[in-house]
């Protein structure tokens, strides 16, 4: 009885023990991947702040071509949102909304994630001319896990695994826009 007792009292400590490394480690992570595109900044930004552009190269929006779609609004203007409800499991039901538009610099989008779970992040791509040719493109991702799942983050390397969705739907973005 008395070594029951002991496991018990163990398995508790442990718990404890790792509830407590959860409060102190860190809930967010932040994921960026960036390309340079031999097109003019004006015509690279007014293609990504379509969401309905993201269809030809967002790695996400083609695993899924079954996926049902909706949009809400002007589609390039703060206020649109575009909806995504599929079966697969890595796609899932969410959508995401333009938040803000920094002309020709800059656009924030909110994504609020409904299945297989519920997330808010968010999102942005930056455009920066490197010369009157050629356009730095940037894609960000921010998300933050809620105590205690922030404990995955331990075992969870995000930016190896969202950021190799982000490099390449720039590639595929890339591609597209240099045709």
């Amino acid at each position: 009885m008395k070594i029951i007792k002991n496991i018990f009292i163990a398995i508790v400590v442990l718990v404890v023990l790792v509830l407590i490394a959860a409060l102190i480690l860190p809930s967010e992570y932040h994921v960026k991947r960036e390309v340079t595109v031999q097109a003019p900044k004006d015509s690279v930004f007014n293609y990504l702040k379509l969401l309905k552009s993201q269809d030809d190269f967002s790695v996400w929006n083609k695993i899924d071509p079954n996926m049902k779609k909706t949009f809400k609004g002007t589609d390039g203007t703060v206020g649109a949102v575009a909806g995504w409800d599929s079966d697969n499991k890595d796609v899932g039901r969410g959508e995401q909304e333009i938040i803000k538009i920094t002309d020709g610099q800059r656009i924030d989008f909110e994504l609020r994630f409904f299945e297989p779970w519920e997330s808010t992040d968010y999102a942005y791509f930056t455009t920066e001319a490197v010369d009157s040719a050629n356009t730095k493109v940037t894609w960000g991702l921010d998300g933050k896990m809620p105590y205690p799942w922030n404990l995955m983050l331990v075992t969870m390397d995000m930016d190896e695994m969202l950021g190799k969705d982000l490099a390449q739907g720039l590639q595929n973005m890339k591609a597209g826009m240099e045709q």
